[in-house]
């Protein structure tokens, strides 16, 4: 029983799985050294990145991401602006501060190593992290993983099957489901709608109003994000000198009489897209949804379909739940990382989870919600991730615009049958699992194929 608010979590730019998870990497081994009782007398950490993190680690911020975790920062509260002036401070002097208190040397040439040979053993995104005392004795070692979306694991952890008897947050699910069959059968036996089941599942973790308060949070900081990215300027960060487009876009929208509205509506759904991903790619606060790379698309959605409207919070709450029960069953029975299923992991299923949320709002049934979300996924199975220059910006920007897209239209087919379709949601997210297999790995978020070798870097 994971929790819908374990799929959308506040984060920072520009990746989940590169960013936000060394970042709690870094934090949890500085609190496992502080439970151990050995954070005193630690004096020297190495940091080794492999897999995916080495290949793609420095576009990616991971570095600078998972020494902000040993110092103490965490993605959902985090100050840019002063924790890069720390950063830069404690770079100078070959130093950085544990958990902000206890001050070790740490050289960021040989001590953070950047390693392509090893093979990482149980997933693309590994980190080895290693303390020493002050006689260069080894206190504690372990491996973790950043296994997408934010989520991570150590070794044993991620070597241990979990137990009939273990569920996440401690409570078993009242309305337990494992397929998307199962949660169309719970529908049915119960009469209730995704949302539903999904809100009663997370009652039992919590009050419903925190669940509410928490969406609510959620989907503000989706907002906020969109306005932010409006109101951006210049050019985003890295050396590709990707110019922001969104901020434009806007203008003209605004200040534009509406004479074809179908024209526009492809438009105001990339501004608000392109808004989020350019936001993301700058290092900004984001929603995980279910990943950074893929945050524009569900936010794009609400804002133009649900923002404002009659009943909003209702609705926004409901296209959440629902979206985030779909995404469930991806984390579950597949993967969202990108280093593991390449882009149809991330754009392919925020675009099946955002064509399910538009799906419930527009009125479809569980049936037409569940095979919005399977046309999502789809038309999206073998798509790469091959970013540019190791950076979260070509094409993940545009491709974050085009899944917008995508996911509005597969609501409306969904909307126009009323018959079980010959594909199901449980059979695409199982075709997507097994070619992300198949896919070779340079272009799973490695930057070795795809447009990442055939674009000259300017």
């Amino acid at each position: 029983m994971l929790s819908v608010l374990d799929i959308f979590r506040i984060g920072i730019g520009p990746s989940s799985s590169h960013t936000v998870g060394p970042m709690r990497i870094g934090k949890r081994f500085v609190s496992r050294l502080t439970k151990d009782g050995i954070l005193e007398s630690t004096k020297q950490i190495k940091i080794v990145l492999r897999g995916s993190l080495a290949f793609t680690g420095e576009g990616h911020a991971t570095p600078k991401a998972t020494i902000y975790g040993l110092l103490g920062y965490s993605p959902e509260i985090f100050d840019a602006e002063l924790a890069s002036k720390m950063l830069s401070e404690l770079y100078n002097k070959n130093q950085i501060l544990l958990n902000g208190s206890v001050c070790i040397n740490f050289s960021f040439d040989s001590d953070l190593l950047f390693d392509y040979e090893t093979p990482p053993k149980l997933h693309p995104n590994e980190i080895q992290m290693t303390a020493f005392n002050f006689n260069g004795n080894k206190l504690l070692e372990r491996i973790y993983y950043s296994t997408g979306g934010g989520f991570i694991a150590s070794l044993d952890e991620l070597s241990s099957p979990l137990k009939d008897d273990i569920v996440s947050h401690g409570y078993r699910a009242p309305l337990d489901f494992g397929s998307a069959e199962d949660l169309l059968s719970l529908c049915e036996e119960h009469g209730m709608s995704i949302d539903e089941v999904i809100i009663a599942n997370e009652d039992a973790i919590r009050d419903r109003l925190k669940t509410d308060r928490a969406l609510n949070k959620i989907s503000k900081a989706m907002f906020d994000c969109i306005d932010r990215g409006l109101n951006g300027k210049g050019v985003l960060p890295g050396g590709l000198n990707v110019r922001r487009r969104s901020p434009d876009l806007w203008k003209k929208l605004i200040r534009t009489e509406v004479s074809n509205e179908r024209e526009q509506l492809f438009d105001w759904l990339n501004v608000y897209a392109l808004a989020v991903s350019e936001e993301n790619a700058s290092g900004g606060q984001v929603v995980t949804a279910p990943t950074n790379g893929a945050a524009g698309i569900i936010p794009a959605v609400i804002r133009h379909y649900c923002y404002g409207e009659t009943h909003s919070e209702k609705n926004i709450q409901k296209f959440l739940l629902t979206a985030g029960g779909i995404g469930l069953l991806y984390k579950q029975r597949a993967s969202i990382s990108g280093a593991e299923m390449g882009c149809q992991g991330e754009v392919g299923v925020a675009c099946s989870m955002a064509a399910a949320g538009l799906a419930a709002i527009w009125g479809g049934s569980p049936q037409q919600i569940v095979q919005a979300a399977e046309i999502g996924m789809e038309h999206n199975l073998g798509l790469t991730c091959d970013p540019v220059g190791g950076l979260v910006q070509i094409p993940c920007i545009e491709r974050n615009a085009i899944g917008t897209v995508k996911a509005v239209n597969a609501a409306r087919l969904s909307l126009h049958s009323d018959r079980k379709m010959k594909v199901s949601l449980d059979q695409v997210i199982e075709t997507m699992r097994q070619t992300g297999l198949d896919m070779s790995t340079k272009y799973k978020e490695t930057s070795q194929g795809g447009l990442a070798v055939n674009v000259v870097e300017c």
